[in-house]
């Protein structure tokens, strides 16, 4: 039995409603943890379409789950909508166009990602409303894919545990049905402190965290070649050429080594 014309007759329907959240959610973009306004977005539109829901999934704020039906199989649909820092961008442009200068955007789509995954299980749960077939259809909203490893979380606290099936996509130049795997990856926050002297008259008394910082990143790109996948990024912790900085900060989130600038001494 083929039912792909139903489906998709059905997808073209209630596309309009689901363009328009996507949309809404590029309009504001939220980083990792902080998606209160997109999460209600998409809480909104899973109460227009009849799902029942659980919100603060994991006891994480921003994560949500719809669900649909009775019986049957749990076939569950996973959505993203969390944005990344410093890519704002006008929206249908082709070429760097900030709307804010070093504001968030969704540069690698998961405004899509959210409301088609949306879709994807609105239509599902039409199409066994229409036939009367028996199944739990589920969107899970899950924030903090980019650094914050929600679904980990999700996973951990049980929230996938009867689900038969879990579908995701996401955004890209082409269609396809991806069969490469992901990687797994973890965040670890590394501190150095070094000493503080001025570079000129007593460099010798100094110790520079930021060549502990050089070599690590050294070591971890020869690593890279065969054992582990990072990308390290670094901003400098102080311009002042005639000081040689104590610290080098604590990193912020991301799935590598990455550091924001410290204090330095007057």
């Amino acid at each position: 039995m083929d039912n792909r014309s139903d489906i998709w007759l059905g997808v073209d329907a209630i596309k309009p409603r689901f363009v328009a959240l996507s949309d809404r959610v590029w309009a504001m973009p939220e980083v990792c943890y902080t998606e209160a306004r997109s999460a209600a977005e998409h809480l909104a539109e899973l109460r227009h379409q009849g799902f029942r829901i659980t919100e603060n999934v994991a006891d994480i704020p921003t994560a949500l789950m719809g669900e649909w039906g009775e019986g049957g199989p749990v076939i569950a649909f996973l959505g993203e909508y969390d944005a990344l820092p410093g890519l704002s961008q006008e929206a249908g442009v082709a070429e760097p166009r900030p709307l804010e200068a070093g504001g968030h955007g969704h540069g690698c789509g998961h405004n899509l990602l959210g409301s088609a995954a949306l879709l994807a299980a609105t239509a599902v749960k039409d199409w066994l409303a229409a036939n009367k077939a028996p199944g739990r259809v589920r969107y899970y909203g899950c924030p903090a894919e980019e650094g914050g490893a929600a679904k980990t979380f999700m996973v951990r606290s049980g929230a996938f545990a009867d689900a038969d099936i879990a579908i995701t996509w996401h955004p890209n130049s082409f269609w396809e049905v991806a069969v490469t795997p992901s990687l797994a990856n973890t965040r670890a926050d590394f501190v150095f402190t070094g000493r503080a002297s001025h570079a000129a008259a007593s460099p010798h008394l100094g110790r520079s965290a930021l060549d502990a910082v050089e070599l690590m990143n050294v070591g971890v790109n020869y690593m890279r070649a065969s054992t582990c996948r990072a990308t390290p990024a670094f901003t400098m912790p102080c311009s002042i050429p005639a000081a040689l900085p104590p610290m080098w900060c604590r990193p912020t989130p991301a799935c590598a080594i990455r550091s924001v600038p410290a204090i330095c001494p007057a």
